[in-house]
């Protein structure tokens, strides 16, 4: 039997995002291994009953059971904090799960809510349908105007949420602006981060009192699992989050979280090399006689083009979503939905963040359970096509859209 190591040295302070993404939240060792350990068990042993009472009393430290407490999803929570920059981080089961924690976990019958209108459709289908038959209170506002979410403010507003860039149209929200309209009003600012993700975007960092992911994007960034969290201070952790998570169970499992841990490791590559991609389809798309618009933050075309820049480290990201030109919308429907099938190599899938370029119908499939209303109110037209743009070579992207365009009825 070898002699069991000592603790890992601490890392250094300041150390960048690349190398925080490989290297934090590996001090958990104990046996020596250079890669994350994998506890994949539902309880924890306790050296005794008088130490079980005092960690299932919160009165100390320790593992107990995994719907809350497990090794290796803390080390992911620890690795996303120190990415985006917060205190701390509650991995959940989903990025859907993570808002439903959010909710759950700050908001109560009487309370108000500002969304921006431009928001995934499951997270208005949850905002406004399932907490509004609780009694919570829901606005939808423009996405970029501030000056709308202002005048959307109430007595009761407890909480500003936002997406940006938003799906599928990449509307981006100033973050400082909408922290200070929300810290004016006693409020709280919550934004999804997805899209980003800390290697572009550190939202905490411009004023966000909570951030989002779906850790089934881009974290894990090989389409492999599901998977969510939450990234804020450690007060709101335990006081707000852990007793609904300890509760309810929105819970992240521990093989989900070691995916998402190896996942986060190349997470800065693949998301430079796919916004490379990205602004390049978006650019070769924006010159196709059969294309009306292009929706992409790293075109100068884009209308918060330099608000962008800013806010994601000089990059667009890997989402570009485009409308097919058509006389009416039965037209732009059926021209939408060609261009989709004749892809040979775009997979056709809603989810995004893959390594593997992904096309989707939006008002089909990702917002296809809103309502027309709701659909027209965040530009979400039925000749809208939405690519994800994986580690393909980019001329195989454009040949693949190419065949469908080619040809359209416009």
């Amino acid at each position: 039997m070898t002699e069991k190591p000592k603790p890992a040295k601490p890392l250094p302070d300041h150390l960048h995002l690349d190398t925080l993404a490989v290297r934090a939240a590996v001090d958990k060792s104990q046996y020596g291994e250079n890669s994350e350990a994998l506890y994949l068990t539902s309880s924890f042993v306790q050296p005794d009953a008088e130490t079980a009472a005092r960690r299932f009393a919160g009165e100390e430290e320790g593992y107990i059971y995994s719907r809350f407490t497990n090794p290796t999803v803390t080390s992911m929570e620890q690795r996303l904090a120190q990415l985006e920059g917060t205190e701390a981080c509650m991995g959940t089961s989903s990025g859907m799960s993570a808002i439903l924690l959010l909710c759950m976990g700050l908001l109560k019958a009487g309370d108000h809510v500002i969304c921006s209108q431009s928001v995934f459709g499951s997270t208005i289908r949850l905002i406004a349908g399932e907490f509004g038959k609780f009694g919570v209170q829901s606005t939808f506002v423009s996405q970029t105007d501030v000056a709308h979410w202002r005048a959307a403010v109430q007595p009761n507003t407890r909480l500003l949420f936002a997406e940006t860039p938003t799906n599928p149209l990449t509307d981006v929200c100033d973050i400082e602006a909408l922290s200070k309209v929300a810290h004016a009003a006693g409020a709280l600012l919550a934004v999804d981060n997805c899209f980003c993700t800390p290697a572009l975007q550190q939202p905490a960092k411009l004023g966000a009192d909570l951030i989002i992911h779906s850790g089934t994007k881009y974290l894990d960034g090989q389409g492999r699992v599901i998977a969510g969290a939450l990234c804020t201070t450690q007060k709101m952790i335990d006081e707000k989050f852990m007793p609904v998570m300890r509760s309810a169970g929105m819970t992240l499992s521990a093989f989900n979280a070691w995916v998402v841990l190896k996942g986060m490791e190349t997470l800065s590559i693949r998301m430079k090399a796919q916004s490379e991609s990205a602004l390049a389809l978006a650019t070769w798309l924006q010159a196709q006689p059969q294309v009306a618009r292009v929706y992409y933050p790293g075109l100068e075309s884009h209308p918060q083009h330099a608000l962008a820049m800013r806010q994601q480290s000089g990059l667009g990201g890997a989402v570009v979503s485009f409308d097919v030109k058509a006389a009416d919308p039965v037209q732009a429907h059926k021209n939408a939905f060609h261009v989709i099938d004749c892809t040979q190599v775009c997979s056709i899938t809603a989810n995004l963040g893959d390594t593997k370029t992904t096309i989707t119908h939006p008002a089909s499939t990702s917002h296809g359970r809103i309502s027309e209303a709701q659909r027209q109110a965040a530009g979400i037209g039925q000749g809208l096509v939405r690519v994800a743009v994986g580690l393909e070579n980019i001329e195989d992207l454009k040949a693949d859209l190419d065949r469908g365009l080619c040809g359209l009825d416009t």
